[in-house]
């Protein structure tokens, strides 16, 4: 049994309000995967509720496209191994060229045939939770204009220029909006 009736619920995320919808539901879950799911909550000091809400979130936005938008699973160790094979003009290349095309057809079919650049760096953050740590450093700051991410990855200089020249390609290119993007050996920092 389940109840659909939406209700309104209010949350402090991010510093600020937000007023989200809720459903309540009855649902028949496996033992196992339960109890993997109870352990889980209480080894991120959540409760189950919000642990099982990030589940569905991410399928939701993420893994019920991945195999139909052609992603495939690489292990961190691998890619970072392949990425520093790489010349910088051949990352360079490949990010303006063959990446920059298929990344946002990628995000467009994920976000239901609708872009723009808060829509696809919502995207794009979605995509790179998978490796790495994540800051919006202007939380808060309801009248800036502008958004700051840091994105922390460990996965190599050639890993931060390939971003760097995908995101700018595709700001420049096909969501005519500019975007300032640094980058380290570990760090890519935006800013749009």
């Amino acid at each position: 049994m389940y109840d659909l009736s939406p209700r309104q619920m209010t949350r402090k995320d991010n510093n600020f309000r937000k007023i989200r919808k809720t459903t309540t539901i009855t649902l028949r879950i496996d033992t196992d995967i339960m109890q993997s799911l109870y352990n889980k909550a209480g080894q991120d000091d959540i409760s189950l509720n919000t642990l099982v809400n990030q589940v569905l979130k991410r399928y939701v936005e993420w893994n019920m496209f991945e195999a139909k938008a052609g992603m495939i699973p690489l292990p961190k160790a691998v890619a970072k191994d392949l990425f520093q094979r790489l010349s910088e003009e051949d990352i360079i290349k490949m990010a303006k060229g063959v990446a920059k095309n298929a990344v946002y057809d990628i995000a467009l079919f994920m976000k239901g045939g609708k872009m723009d650049p808060d829509l696809f760096v919502s995207w794009f953050l979605s995509r790179m939770k998978n490796c790495s740590e994540i800051t919006e450093t202007n939380v808060g700051e309801e009248s800036s204009e502008s958004r700051t991410y840091i994105i922390k990855h460990d996965l190599g200089e050639n890993w931060s220029l390939y971003h760097k020249a995908l995101l700018e390609s595709i700001f420049n290119d096909m969501l005519s909006r500019p975007i300032h993007i640094r980058t380290t050996g570990s760090t890519l920092t935006l800013q749009y």
